[in-house]
């Protein structure tokens, strides 16, 4: 099949057009493509960097419904997907060319009763953890998931799962395997032992601190703050009556996340959308966490950027370029617009083939 688009790039608006041959993108004309889209606006496929394929409102799920959550996110143009730990192997969705692409970072790493029952590998000795890290950066595409803090209900509120000294070994035999490390975390006082062992990003982020703001930029590390996961927080607080401390502490995470990580992001710490898709939050829903991220502070072209050609970058995925993968998205109307243009792309164009 022979394709032809026409239309305006971003993020600098100039005129653009390419060619699709055998699912791949040339710049130089094609004899005989279908002109399938002219006059709009030409994007890469979106990227959700924060995505659970194989997790549902109940735990882990069957590969039928990873499927179709995959499906979900396609349709609705992330068609590259960090898939920030499940429990289940979906190694078998990249032998479909009809679903997006996914990057994953194997299973979270916690210690027992220390993260959502079912989705972790429990390490009952913290030693363990540099040996678990180096078996998920083996079976990962180059990210390793932890659990940096949870409730621990000794405590009665958010706390630390590791000690800094096995952060730095585990966090070091990461990279020693060529893989990259993300964390889970909510609170304050886990960020300064994960920052400073090397962590390449953080998640979530709502307990950041001028402190730690700080460390992030003087460590190059990279902030996915999941915005619209952040509005679960009230209801967590209320599920937590047992724990007051902890649900006030939500409260207040809540209250003033979306203020820190616009300081983050005004100090200069990269930040890239990602949903939290899966659990508590449905799949497909990429352009409300790029409408979120305007919200502190983006302009529409850097936070489109966050989800598209900027998060391609630092996932180390090519955008729109001679011999790329033609996986991109058209629309009539600018994307910028808001999520109500962002979330109905005219026409996905998945390795080749138009959705």
């Amino acid at each position: 099949m022979r394709l032809h688009v026409r239309g305006h790039r971003l993020p600098d608006d100039q005129p653009v057009q390419w060619w699709i041959v055998d699912g791949t993108l040339s710049a130089e004309p094609v004899a005989g493509a279908e002109t399938v889209f002219d006059q709009g606006w030409i994007l890469p496929g979106l990227v959700d960097a924060h995505c659970h394929v194989g997790v549902g409102p109940g735990g882990a799920v069957e590969l039928d419904e990873a499927i179709r959550q995959a499906e979900t996110e396609r349709d609705a143009g992330a068609l590259l997907l960090r898939d920030c730990g499940s429990p289940i192997d979906t190694r078998s969705l990249d032998d479909r060319d009809n679903l997006p692409r996914i990057i994953r970072a194997g299973r979270h790493l916690a210690k027992p009763k220390r993260y959502i029952p079912g989705l972790p590998i429990d390490i009952d000795d913290e030693s363990q953890l540099p040996a678990a890290v180096a078996e998920q950066a083996r079976r990962g595409d180059g990210w390793v998931k932890l659990v940096g803090d949870w409730i621990d209900r000794e405590v009665g509120d958010l706390a630390p799962l590791w000690s800094d000294e096995v952060l730095k070994a585990a966090i070091d035999t990461a990279h020693a395997h060529g893989a990259r490390v993300t964390a889970h975390v909510f609170g304050e006082d886990a960020l300064p032992g994960l920052i400073k062992a090397g962590i390449d990003c953080i998640e979530h982020g709502t307990g950041l601190t001028d402190d730690t703001i700080e460390l992030m930029v003087e460590h190059g590390t990279t902030l996915v703050p999941t915005l619209i996961n952040i509005e679960n927080f009230p209801g967590i607080a209320e599920r937590a009556s047992r724990y007051p401390v902890y649900a006030d502490h939500m409260r207040n995470l809540y209250a003033r996340g979306r203020q820190r990580v616009a300081a983050a992001r005004d100090a200069g710490v990269p930040i890239y959308a990602g949903t939290d898709a899966g659990g508590g939050i449905t799949h497909g829903r990429i352009a409300d966490e790029v409408d979120a991220l305007k919200g502190i502070g983006m302009s529409p072209t850097e936070a489109l950027g966050a989800a598209c050609w900027d998060a391609r970058r630092w996932l180390g995925r090519p955008a729109l370029e001679h011999g790329a993968s033609a996986d991109l998205l058209c629309y009539t109307d600018d994307p910028r617009y808001g999520a109500a243009v962002l979330n109905r792309p005219d026409l996905v164009i998945l390795r080749g083939r138009v959705f």
